[in-house]
């Protein structure tokens, strides 16, 4: 018999279009299942990515007929005592580009010693670190990025389930802990975990929504954008399932789409490149502007954080957070905006209470988002640009159907006064907590002291 192979799982939490089962069935006709629970992961995440994670482990343990090795501690201690356990001939993983997750992964390899640890595949439609510029450095702008993206391509799916090998029953391993149980989520309520409700979800959004994706996917009142980046996030399901499913569909939906799986692509690239970004400006010159601080800097995030501000469509917004542990798109850009440009708070405040909310969390995408709207990321948005909450809520929630629908204490106010409240506030609805013009204004003013995005 030969020896067996490990799959250690981590952002590859499926079966069906996964290479590294591929890998395993090339060299052995049998492999242990294994997810480690990683405190300088599970530390981090707040409850709703937490919970939503331990999920998706029960449904793929299910669909592994119970054989998922659930292990807690060091990656760098845990995973060289099993593979000496059990004589393995192989640790198999699928590629993980982040800070952490390279650091992490060197260190099990140095630990393995002559076990190798064999890489295949990624999170991503094209792995960080694939895709350059004819002079050999990585793109430093989205459209260029995007272009060589496409002409890249991108592999068919794998033919992979839980079949493509025999599974090792780990019941008499001392290894094993329990799935620990949900966390108190407080109320939030999140979508159903796995990957058969990734795909189900993906295949719902592909036949009813994706025709209007390029028209409606920044009307949150409509709820038409695809939901799928929670199971992106724990590799649910692949960015190549669905570039493949949609591989002959030239429509505007189906091109956004696209850009959107392309974006995320980018900014993975951009921290695989710089990993510092994750916590400090992309651009080094916005580490020299002024932020405010003190007891009303730290009420004013109070009020940003619970939906507070007295704007409505942040409010909204941050509302939504709170009780699914997720944002529509647009939402997320607005209240960036609103705290770095209005509130003149550092991005980093919003996007590590986001990284404790959101059960889609992702640090290059996250990270990357709230600095393009702050100005300081690459490819960012200019730093003149700062968004009115009014307009942006007029225009994008032209009815005031999505304000509504998340605060209760506007659902008297009809059609889009909804957003300026010329009445002013009802009852037990806060006055704005700042003057947006007055604000906009000190923005421009600090952020021209540093010479602008320079």
């Amino acid at each position: 018999m030969s020896r067996p192979g490990i799959v250690w799982f981590r952002r590859d939490l499926r079966l069906r279009d996964l290479p590294t089962l591929l890998s395993v069935a090339d060299s052995t006709d049998r492999a242990l299942a294994l997810f480690v629970l990683d405190e300088s992961l599970l530390r981090p995440s707040g409850s709703p990515r937490r919970t939503f994670l331990m999920r998706c482990l029960r449904a793929l343990d299910e669909d592994l007929g119970g054989r998922l090795l659930v292990t807690h501690g060091d990656p760098a201690t845990v995973v060289p005592a099993l593979a000496r356990e059990l004589d393995a001939d192989a640790v198999h993983v699928s590629a993980d580009h982040g800070p952490y997750g390279t650091r992490r992964d060197e260190a099990v390899e140095r630990a393995l010693g002559d076990v190798p640890l064999l890489r295949t595949g990624s999170p991503y439609a094209v792995a960080p670190g694939r895709i350059r510029k004819a002079d050999d450095t990585p793109y430093k702008v989205f459209t260029p990025f995007q272009r060589a993206w496409r002409e890249h391509g991108w592999r068919a799916p794998a033919a992979t389930d839980a079949g493509t090998v025999e599974w090792i029953d780990p019941g008499d391993l001392d290894a094993r802990v329990a799935i620990p149980a949900d966390d108190d989520l407080d109320g939030t309520t999140l979508p159903p975990a796995g990957e058969a409700a990734a795909l189900h979800r993906w295949h719902e959004f592909r036949d009813d929504d994706l025709p209007h994706y390029d028209t409606d996917r920044d009307r949150p009142d409509l709820d038409r954008t695809s939901r799928l980046s929670p199971y992106l996030k724990f590799g649910c399901i692949h960015p190549r399932t669905l570039l493949h499913d949609v591989r002959s569909d030239r429509s505007a939906g189906a091109n956004r789409l696209r850009s959107e799986l392309a974006w995320r692509d980018f900014y993975a690239d951009v921290l695989h490149h710089r990993p510092d970004t994750a916590r400090r400006n992309y651009n080094r010159r916005f580490d020299d502007i002024a932020y405010d601080s003190g007891p009303d800097a730290e009420r004013n995030f109070a009020a940003w954080q619970q939906g507070r501000t007295g704007f409505p469509i942040v409010d909204a917004g941050m509302r939504q957070l709170l009780a699914e542990g997720w944002m529509h798109n647009r939402l997320r850009m607005i209240v960036a905006s609103f705290l770095a440009k209005d509130l003149h708070l550092p991005w980093w405040w919003g996007a590590r209470h986001f990284m404790d909310r959101l059960v889609d969390g992702d640090l290059a995408s996250n990270q990357h988002g709230w600095q393009w709207t702050a100005g300081s990321g690459t490819d960012a948005a200019p730093y003149f640009r700062v968004f009115n909450p009014i307009t942006q809520g007029e225009k994008f929630d032209p009815t005031g159907e999505y304000v509504r629908r998340w605060v209760p204490e506007l659902r008297g106010v009809n059609g889009k006064r909804v957003h300026q409240l010329p009445d002013g506030p009802p009852d037990g609805y806060p006055e704005p907590i700042v003057d947006h013009a007055h604000e906009r204004q000190v923005a421009l003013d600090r952020y021209g002291r540093i010479g602008g995005k320079g």
